[in-house]
């Protein structure tokens, strides 16, 4: 098998203009990217740059006009059970216990209900709060709600993870807890992530690499390696001094702060 897990192959795609059913709107334009086993990679770029849209093709959500989007070395033609997202907002039924909405996904799969609860209590530990499986989303802070929707999102052994500004809605003391419990069950997991975000020190501390996105239609402008130690612990990354030098390098290729130019 292939050690790239997942593997944008000169990814072109269009869109009606919902303004104008006669016009095509092109989001992306000759993207071509690989995440490998095990690695994380961040993806930034101004508003509208078509990220989400090259997330929705990894899972099967969506299809390019153009060109192929491979996970494991296999074209991607539907919805892909070996990929997973997890979004801003956590979409935890508020009718089912936290434990059952963990479950949920194995569910799905057919996955026996004694193996659903063995390895719901399993990630349910992992992720922190292993006393909370019977309580239900609106018993919960906003930060133990995402520690859950981790939790749902890994349960399924994903050999892809998707992760669109998972943090945001956090305030900055929670968002750090769990960037830092993120990055550990990453590394401990061995997982693939492809990340969305637009706090680009929060991209520098939780990547191996950072692909930064120009204005639409979308296209690669730059792959940074992010050579800092402690991938699995970004809260030590935050004390590298070499930090500061990776997020200017950003802004300037994202033109923030420059005059006329809105920051992405």
């Amino acid at each position: 098998m292939t050690d790239i897990r997942l593997e944008f192959l000169d990814v072109t795609k269009h869109f009606v203009d919902r303004h104008d059913s006669c016009q095509m709107v092109t989001a992306v334009e000759g993207v071509s990217l690989g995440v490998s086993d095990g690695e994380v990679v961040s993806l930034i770029g101004p508003s509208g740059c078509g990220k989400s849209t090259l997330l929705n093709m990894a899972s099967g959500l969506d299809h390019p006009s153009a060109g192929k989007v491979l996970v494991d070395g296999g074209e991607v033609v539907e919805v892909n059970e070996h990929v997973a997202f997890m979004l801003q907002k956590d979409l935890l039924l508020p009718w089912r216990s936290i434990r059952e909405n963990v479950e949920f996904g194995l569910e799905i799969q057919g996955v026996a209900s004694d193996e659903r609860r063995r390895r719901a209590a399993d990630w349910l530990g992992r992720c922190h709060i292993a006393d909370f499986g019977e309580h239900y989303p609106h018993q919960l802070s906003g930060g133990m709600r995402q520690r859950a929707a981790l939790a749902r999102t890994l349960v399924t052994e994903p050999h892809v993870l998707l992760l669109v500004e998972p943090f945001s809605a956090l305030d900055a003391q929670t968002k750090m807890v769990l960037q830092q419990d993120l990055a550990t069950t990453l590394s401990a997991a061995g997982k693939t992530a492809l990340f969305i975000t637009h706090d680009l020190t929060e991209a520098v501390a939780l990547s191996d690499r950072v692909l930064v996105m120009s204005a639409r239609p979308g296209r690669i402008i730059e792959d940074i390696e992010i050579y800092l130690p402690d991938r699995g612990n970004p809260m030590e990354r935050h004390k590298q001094p070499k930090i500061g030098e990776y997020v200017a390098q950003l802004m300037s290729l994202l033109h923030i702060g420059k005059v006329g130019l809105e920051p992405a």
